[in-house]
């Protein structure tokens, strides 16, 4: 009894402290976007609010916010290739499973003037951060560890991970934009926007929403050819393939 007496004693003191504690919300100014096949990438705004955000905390500046655009999760093999007898050949591979094909983020600050290392490590929180899963766990450590590195590198040179540091601004004590990137080879599917709050450096809370990026125009209706009529998507490509080399033939034939 006495021991569950100090527990609520010990509730009812934090609670008197902290009454109200802070929330973060956020709002996408559309849940769908069209894209065609000249698609060169944007820049993608997020809104959002703090709720009972401390007015001393804020006029001080210490209150950051990360923004992730994180797009759908798919399985991705890496390869390495080398060069035998003067051919480059796959001589060994890494598969990975539940891979963001995408990640933009947009913070408020540079990173390490946000929160320790540490605190991205347990969010999962940052391009360099997030957990990529092996396919067999019980392969080799190291091996691993060079592959996943080769991973995050591909996707940072083709622009699929990007950080905008700066990115998010603060219009009010309460409200800010964050402008994350979309990039030109954005995958179609289900992303997910995510804002992290922190406050003097601790994580505080985290809000999300979704947007849905899908394909228009021409390119639409032949992406649901391809997936839902795979057998006559098929067949007009093989047709198509003959009338052009029919045509070519015809074109360029020596008479």
């Amino acid at each position: 009894m006495l021991a569950l007496a100090a527990m609520i004693a010990g509730l009812v003191a934090a609670a008197a402290q902290n009454p109200n504690p802070e929330g973060i919300q956020i709002g996408l100014s559309t849940e769908h976007i069209s894209i065609t096949a000249g698609f060169s990438g944007a820049d993608l705004t997020i809104f959002g609010s703090l709720e009972n955000a401390d007015p001393e905390v804020a006029r001080q500046g210490r209150y950051d916010v990360i923004v992730v655009l994180e797009g759908p999760s798919r399985r991705i093999v890496v390869r390495r290739k080398s060069r035998v007898l003067g051919v480059w050949v796959n001589l060994q591979s890494e598969e990975f499973e539940n891979v963001p094909v995408s990640y933009s983020v947009a913070t408020t600050r540079p990173f390490q003037d946000i929160t320790e290392p540490i605190s991205y490590r347990q969010l999962s929180l940052g391009a360099n951060n997030i957990y990529l899963q092996p396919a067999d766990p019980e392969g080799s450590p190291p091996t691993i560890a060079e592959f996943t590195r080769a991973l995050r590198d591909r996707k940072v040179a083709a622009g699929l991970y990007s950080e905008n540091v700066g990115g998010v601004r603060f219009l009010s004590q309460n409200l800010f934009r964050a402008t994350v990137r979309l990039a030109p080879d954005a995958p179609v599917g289900t992303h997910k926007a995510r804002a992290f709050l922190f406050k003097n450096g601790l994580f505080a809370k985290e809000s999300s929403a979704q947007l849905e990026i899908r394909k228009a125009g021409f390119e639409q209706a032949v992406f649901r050819l391809a997936h839902n009529h795979g057998f006559f998507y098929g067949a007009l490509s093989v047709a198509f393939a003959m009338a052009v080399g029919w045509l070519g033939s015809i074109v360029f034939r020596r008479d």
